[in-house]
């Protein structure tokens, strides 16, 4: 199932570039901004899934995170021959990086050889975005075959020294491949023909045979993993609930949950450190082939077919992830709309403050966006005896670092401070980063859509895979940090299973706690409550 992106921009600041992708990726708006607030704070492209309650969005026209220039790469009028070993254009400390290549000579410059390994820079490009020109199957038998033919593998008896020299830089690219995309290897073709390669130079040094043996248990832990992950997530769907609207339909409402996020934790530092435990599981099952296969799209200047179907593309990680930032904002929304006292919707407004600045200092941003989203919604932010009484000091600053103006800078200098501290950080609780997820995911959109895969005389612009490959590694870099706090599994549960108001459950509340104002917001109220009467 492929992502989208909610487009929703205001007349003014809309582009030409904004304009396509609100024709082409629909979304929906959940609710309005409060009347003081300039701007909606959930901007950027939220990500929307089906069946969940969609958080309201903003597209800018500037993308950043990636060259305008990508795209207008000159390629040469000549299309390359493959070439044994690296070619003079490859990623190579003595050669200046490819821009664009043909898909032969990308392949070849893959390939070691007994005196030459590529970049780890160009292993994880290259394996990144090969999978848009050829099944990863296909690659792996297209490397052992030019390393069959280059190494002279076929013949008998096999030249040891040779193969002793070429051995150790094969086998490191094949546990590259394998640790980096696992992935890859859920494919039992790709496994047979790994070990059918190592078993062909196997004979010339024992460490072969352990270091395939070790090779493939790592393989198949980091694959056991993932499928856990992956039932987990089933496991979380499932047992994620929702309120009965018909619970709020009535001024004298009885509370619809025993129990609320204050009588579960009120401690903000603890909610952010455990919002933080969320934040890191979903970061860590995030594959980097995912940022690939969401966009993925028939190219005009590739005359290939697709390398995946739909059904082969996988974005379960992904998905999970927006509606993990969906349900945050709706938890936000209905804890702040539920009690029936002004005075304790604002306590606990001015608790969410307090969380969202903790997991500000924390460098947990998602979260940060998803509670400054919730508490703007419009059955939230409408709300103004409820906000007269809360202290909002707090809020407009964390709205002011979380402000969309200029493609989000406030949010990108924290981000490249947050970053900076974690490159030099002595702890895991300094190397904490976790990206605002639909920002970075509409940075990876606009680098796609922005610039071809491949140039007019055929060629892969690799320049373009290269910048994907740094933002993407980058967020690979911060998915394998450990969480440094401790894990309160009530808490855990009551955010993963808490029951949650649906859009019009949300508005019911709100017109419940403080009454319309405008004939319109009494016509909503009215049509609300006999549909909710309409279904019992």
């Amino acid at each position: 199932m492929l992502l989208t992106i909610c487009a929703k921009t205001a007349e003014n600041t809309r582009c030409a570039c904004n304009e396509a992708v609100a024709a082409s990726m629909r979304g929906e708006e959940a609710g309005g901004s409060r009347g003081a607030l300039r701007h909606r704070a959930a901007g950027g492209g939220c990500l929307v899934q089906p069946g969940m309650p969609q958080t309201v969005c903003t597209m800018f026209s500037t993308p950043s995170g990636y060259s305008p220039h990508l795209a207008c790469a000159e390629p040469g009028d000549e299309e390359e021959a493959p070439q044994e070993g690296p070619g003079s254009g490859a990623c190579l400390s003595d050669g200046p990086p490819i821009t664009s290549a043909s898909l032969d000579t990308l392949i070849q410059n893959l390939v070691p050889t007994a005196d030459y390994y590529p970049e780890k820079a160009y292993v994880f490009t290259f394996l990144l975005s090969a999978r848009l020109f050829i099944p990863p199957p296909e690659l792996l038998a297209r490397v052992c075959e030019l390393c069959i033919k280059q190494q002279q593998l076929d013949q008998s008896p096999l030249d040891t020294a040779k193969v002793r020299k070429f051995g150790p830089k094969i086998l490191q690219l094949l546990t590259e491949w394998t640790e980096t995309f696992p992935s890859d290897f859920r494919d039992e073709k790709m496994v047979g023909q790994l070990k059918d390669f190592i078993h062909r130079i196997a004979p010339c040094d024992e460490a072969y045979w352990k270091s395939l043996n070790q090779l493939l248990q790592k393989l198949s832990q980091r694959l056991a993993l993932m499928s856990q992950g992956e039932e987990s997530i089933v496991k979380v769907l499932h047992t994620a609930s929702s309120i009965s609207d018909k619970l709020v339909a009535f001024k004298t409402k009885p509370p619809p949950i025993t129990k609320d996020i204050l009588s579960i934790c009120n401690d903000p530092y603890t909610l952010a450190q455990q919002l933080t435990h969320i934040e890191l599981e979903h970061l860590s099952r995030i594959e980097p082939e995912e940022f690939v296969q969401a966009f993925v799209q028939k190219d005009p200047l590739d005359g290939t077919q697709p390398c995946f179907s739909d059904q082969k593309k996988k974005t379960t990680n992904l998905e999970a992830y927006v509606r993990w930032f969906n349900r945050l904002c709706y938890l936000v929304a209905t804890e702040i709309c539920m009690p029936a006292k002004k005075k304790q919707r604002a306590t606990v407004i001015e608790f969410f403050i307090d969380v969202a600045r903790e997991c500000f200092n924390i460098g947990n941003f998602n979260s940060l966006m998803a509670i400054i989203s919730g508490m703007n919604m419009t059955p939230v932010s409408r709300l103004k005896k409820t906000w007269g009484k809360a202290k909002t000091a707090k809020f407009f600053i964390l709205e002011h670092q979380m402000d969309p103006t200029g493609n989000f800078y406030n949010y990108r200098t924290a981000l490249r401070g947050a970053a900076h501290r974690s490159r030099t950080a002595n702890s895991n609780r300094e190397k904490i980063v976790i990206p605002f997820f639909s920002l970075l995911i509409k940075d990876i959109y606009f680098l796609n859509e922005g610039c071809a895969n491949r140039l007019p005389n055929g060629h892969v612009n690799f320049e373009k895979f290269m910048e994907l490959a740094r933002q993407v590694g980058e967020f690979m870099t911060w998915k394998q940090v450990e969480c440094p706090f401790e894990e309160d599994r009530a808490i855990l549960h009551y955010l993963h299973t808490a029951p949650i108001f649906s859009e019009d459950g949300l508005y019911l509340a709100s017109y419940e706690s403080e009454s319309p104002e405008n004939q319109v917001e009494k016509d909503r109220w009215k049509a609300l409550r006999a549909n909710v009467l309409a279904k019992t």
